[in-house]
């Protein structure tokens, strides 16, 4: 049960992002093995022997649920895509030739050192939906161990050591049952569930993760294809599906729609969250591994490493040695593609466009959904004054809200972080009121009862909020 040609273009498109989920973190700046941030790794989808993880807080499995429209007799593809880790050793050949492990072994253009390589690996397999009913079906499946060696060759093609490469077994299943729901719609919950199955157990209690990490999937996540219909958005489903979508059960993986924007026959189960329809940027040239940074940022700092820090990380990996050659060989001007673009200017260059899915400008907020963006525009010529954070006041509920009000803030969910909804409920002190160049108002704010506060609004360090995202209080 294989994929076919058809499925392989529908994953096309799907497979650049699933690349960079795949890859995510495997060697980061400055791509050296001796770099502290290199030596603990592999963080993200790490499935690993189930008789290693609950002692250690990590997971053998992963459960991916979302909802699905089949056709006909549609037909479901899968795919599971991981990283098998490799250890690789360094042999340096002694006079009598026989070898030894050394820490490092120079050559000319790179300094090779033992290091911990991943190989892809994929198991596919194809059903139809009608066979996916009851208790579904599984497909176990396995790696074996193996072990390789490549010669070292120094600059006269003399031979000056080897490296040796050493995989373990690895074991695991994928389990897929699909339950048609009731309702006027004819809709099937799918779940898919990935599962290390390895018997390896752990040596003794000293046990530690690099002794894991080779039995265990890496970076593990699913793209699942429909033939003929198509799956539901689990972060922006039809209103007819939301309540059979709040029931569904994702356990370390979170299910997105891939493809081409506009299909839904595509979906990319991934450890790391993502958006629907998500893409990689135009601008990028290639992999880079590294998504804390920006790509223009890296491809600079890492042309400016020294020769003999690209002499290592050229040593370290293949896909490290890759990015030291695209920073050292890029052109300037596509390194200023690099620099920015904006992907959303519309309101500005085309001011008359329909825009449905904004609200009309407000001067006051009713809606908690509304954005707040005032008649006229800080920037626009008909202003008869411009902006200033010091004297601007803004109407919030109906009272003027502007320097050294006092507010309740009450974030909202739909364009916050983790950080924001830890001060719902708490009282803060307005420090000024700025205006963006798309026309939104923002709050610059300190809290009540911060002990840094001071120090923040000395150095015009501040937290902030959109006006619907508070409450007036009473000013001191």
């Amino acid at each position: 049960m294989t994929t076919t040609a058809a499925t392989d273009s529908r994953f096309a498109t799907a497979r650049q992002v699933a690349d960079a989920v795949l890859f995510e973190g495997y060697v980061l700046y400055p791509y050296r093995a001796s770099a502290a941030k290199n030596r603990l790794r592999w963080q993200f989808g790490v499935l690993v022997p189930p008789a290693w993880g609950p002692a250690h807080e990590e997971h053998a499995h992963q459960q991916t649920e979302i909802l699905m429209e089949p056709k006909g007799d549609a037909r479901l593809a899968v795919e599971l895509r991981f990283l098998h880790a490799q250890r690789r050793t360094v042999q340096q050949v002694l006079p009598d030739g026989t070898f030894e492990d050394v820490a490092e072994l120079h050559l000319a253009d790179r300094v090779l050192v033992p290091w911990d390589e991943g190989t892809e690996e994929r198991v596919e397999l194809s059903a139809g939906v009608a066979e996916l009913a009851g208790e579904g079906l599984t497909l176990p499946f396995r790696r074996p161990a193996r072990e390789s060696t490549e010669p070292v060759l120094d600059a006269d093609g003399r031979h000056i050591g080897r490296l040796v490469r050493r995989t373990e077994e690895v074991e695991g299943v994928v389990r897929l049952r699909a339950t048609e729901l009731e309702g006027a719609y004819r809709v099937f919950k799918l779940t898919a569930v990935v599962e290390n199955t390895s018997p390896w157990t752990p040596p003794g209690a000293a046990a530690d993760r690099d002794a894991a990490l080779p039995r265990s999937l890496v970076a593990a996540h699913l793209l699942l294809g429909l033939d003929a219909g198509s799956f539901l958005s689990m972060t922006d489903p039809p209103e007819w599906a939301k309540a059979a979508v709040a029931t569904c059960a994702n356990r370390h993986t979170w299910p997105v729609l891939a493809g081409e924007p506009g299909r839904a026959d595509v979906v990319l189960s991934s450890p790391i969250i993502l958006e629907d329809h998500p893409a990689i940027a135009p601008e990028s040239l290639g992999a880079m591994y590294d998504a804390t940074e920006i790509d223009e940022i890296l491809a600079l700092r890492t042309a400016a490493l020294t020769d003999r820090e690209k002499r290592e990380a050229r040593g370290t990996d293949a896909r490290a040695a890759a990015v030291i050659d695209l920073a050292d060989t890029m052109p300037p001007e596509v390194l200023e593609r690099l620099h920015g673009a904006v992907r959303a200017l519309r309101e500005i260059t085309d001011p008359d466009a329909a825009r449905p899915d904004l609200p009309e400008p407000l001067t006051e907020l009713a809606d908690e959904q509304a954005v707040f963006r005032p008649e006229t525009p800080w920037w626009d010529p008909a202003r008869d004054d411009t902006a200033d954070p010091a004297r601007d006041r803004i109407l919030v509920d109906g009272a003027p809200v502007g320097v050294g009000s006092r507010v309740l803030l009450r974030p909202g969910l739909r364009r916050t972080d983790a950080q924001d909804l830890f001060l719902q409920g708490m009282a803060a002190r307005v420090e000024a009121v700025l205006h963006d160049v798309d026309g939104g108002v923002h709050l610059a704010v300190t809290v009540e009862g911060d002990p840094g506060a001071d120090i923040r609004r000395e150095q015009g360090r501040f937290l902030y909020f959109q006006p619907d995202e508070v409450t007036p209080l009473e000013d001191a």
